[in-house]
């Protein structure tokens, strides 16, 4: 991992205002290591250009200057016109949650099309914010008098009820989280940036492509530094890749930090495991010496 993409995925996280994809983009370089953001950005002002004309276009035509009239002409510019979709025939693909390849295949998961989502609207004069909602991310519009519109962009700009809401978090999670309108709330800009490299860690597991995966990891322990599971993840995957200093780093700290307090069983039994690891790594470093 290059610290240079570590500094700049920090520095698009501290950036003032709420613009998403710099970072965005910066995480797509561990798929897509060539990539030149510039391009993607010049698009998604374009996008958002157009989007203004269009949601112009209709307040002028209904009268209506509502957020949900502006919504409506957004959804009519990116799923209408543009035909930006859910790839719900290949959702585990990396490339569904790198910004670029979005937007030039037109179709990603629930988190980047709500990027798309949100970068257009902010640019098109809406105010769109991310809902970090569990299985499922959803964004929201502020209405004036009526409380949100709750947007879920991979279902081409879908409104949902609160019912919608109940329903779309039982198919994803069932029981295991109660329903609680503080599910809606926004999610912040770090929030939001995690949880794509979290999915891109699980993929990569998944995958088996633990290179990037220990990549992934390293990002999300320069936004989110006082995680022990990514202290732990990034050497066990160090560990895989026969990183024997690294994973003797990492996880040696992660015992120490994690043993902290009082552990409980599930947590011991985890440690236990974790001490095995780091037996064997030292005795290959001593029948190195």
């Amino acid at each position: 991992m290059k610290k240079e993409l570590v500094a700049a995925l920090v520095d698009a996280s501290n950036a003032p205002g709420t613009a998403l994809a710099p970072g965005a983009l910066v995480i797509a370089r561990v798929e897509c290591p060539r990539l030149d953001p510039e391009p993607y950005i010049a698009r998604l002002d374009a996008m958002g250009d157009a989007a203004r004309r269009v949601v112009e276009r209709h307040a002028s035509s209904s009268g209506d200057m509502s957020a949900q009239c502006g919504v409506k002409a957004l959804n009519e510019y990116l799923f209408d016109e543009l035909g930006f979709t859910g790839n719900r025939d290949k959702y585990e693909d990396p490339r569904n949650s790198c910004l670029n390849e979005v937007l030039e295949r037109r179709t990603g998961i629930p988190l980047t099309l709500s990027i798309v989502y949100m970068e257009v609207a902010r640019r098109a004069g809406l105010q769109v914010d991310g809902i970090n909602f569990p299985g499922h991310f959803l964004v929201r519009c502020p209405q004036a008098h009526a409380g949100q519109l709750v947007i879920d962009p991979f279902h081409s700009g879908a409104l949902l009820s609160e019912q919608n809401c109940r329903l779309l978090l039982q198919k994803h999670v069932g029981s295991e989280v109660a329903f609680s309108r503080s599910l809606l709330a926004p999610a912040t800009r770090n929030q939001i940036l995690v949880r794509m490299l979290l999915n891109l860690k699980r993929i990569y597991v998944h995958m088996r492509s633990f290179p990037q995966a220990r990549d992934i990891t390293q990002l999300l322990l320069a936004l989110t530094p006082s995680a022990l599971s990514e202290l732990r993840d990034r050497g066990l995957l160090a560990y895989q890749l026969n990183d024997v200093t690294g994973a003797l780093r990492d996880l040696q700290a992660y015992l120490k930090l994690s043993s902290m307090g009082e552990p409980d069983k599930e947590a011991r039994a985890e440690h236990q495991q974790i001490w095995e690891h780091v037996k064997t790594l030292r005795r290959r470093v001593a029948a190195l010496n």
